[in-house]
Order: C-alpha cells, then structure tokens, then sequence
C-alpha cells in the first residue's frame, strides 16, 4: 500500500513537469518503487533485532523477500503506460495520470480483497476498499491541489 501511494504521489508530480521525458519518468518510477522496496527490508530488520535481538536468518531474510516483493508490482502500471507513451500511443502526462488513476484502483482492490479475507463479507470488503481508495484519492487530489 505504502509503495502504491508513493507511486501515485510520484505519477502525478511528474505529470506536471513540464520537459518530463520517458526515460526519466521511466526511471523515476523503477527508482521510487526500489527505493520503497529497500526501505521496507530495512526496517524489517530493524525491527526483527528489535524483538529478537539478532539479525535475521537465511530463512526469514527468503521470507521478507517473498512478503514485500509485491511492492515491485505497483511500478508494473506505470512503467508499461510509460512504455505505450514512448511508442507515442497516448501523451506522457496523459500516462502519468492514467496511472495515477490505475494506482488508486489497485488500493481499491486490494482493500476489497483483504475485506474478503478478514471474513467480514462483501459489504465490508467493498467498505474497506473504498476507504483505501479514498487515501489515494486523497493523496493524489493534494498533489493536484499544491501544484505537484
């Protein structure tokens, strides 16, 4: 979630640059979606010698790995809009909001699906992923607001 949010936040903020080449949007969202990445193995350690007082194994360094490597995928949108908008199939700035709009939809969806698993039903999984869409929202309507 985390990861997505950023993502929208970059999206936006570089779709109101005004010489923003695909290259550099391209980068900026690969950089800013490992930086996010990194940061969560960091503070995984952190706070696994926090609790345990040891650094973590082989094994659960595997597991962190597995667990956050999800916090690549919110760059997978943006980069292939990106791509279609280097192949001059839709403007850079069009993309980059294109994708802030795709970024916000997936906090939607994965919102709905934990609502799902919690076990609380359907209305509730609708609930919870309108909430996280509404941060989203929320997050990408002040970037729109404060002019990036």
């Amino acid at each position: 979630m985390y990861a997505t949010i950023t993502l929208a936040a970059v999206v936006v903020s570089l779709a109101g640059e005004d010489n923003t080449e695909h290259a550099e949007a391209a980068l900026t969202v690969a950089v800013t979606a490992l930086g996010v990445w990194l940061a969560t193995l960091v503070a995984d350690e952190q706070s696994h010698r926090a609790v345990s007082g040891r650094g973590a194994s082989r094994a659960e360094i595997r597991t962190a790995l597995h667990v956050s490597s999800p916090l690549l995928l919110s760059a997978v949108g943006p980069l292939v809009l990106i791509g279609l908008s280097a192949l001059r199939a839709v403007d850079l700035d069009t993309a980059l909001l294109i994708s802030a709009g795709v970024l916000v939809a997936s906090l939607f969806l994965w919102g709905w699906r934990t609502g799902l698993r919690m076990g609380n039903g359907p209305l509730s999984a609708v609930v919870s992923g309108l909430v996280d869409a509404a941060i989203g929202v929320g997050v990408v309507g002040v970037k729109l607001l404060a002019g990036h």
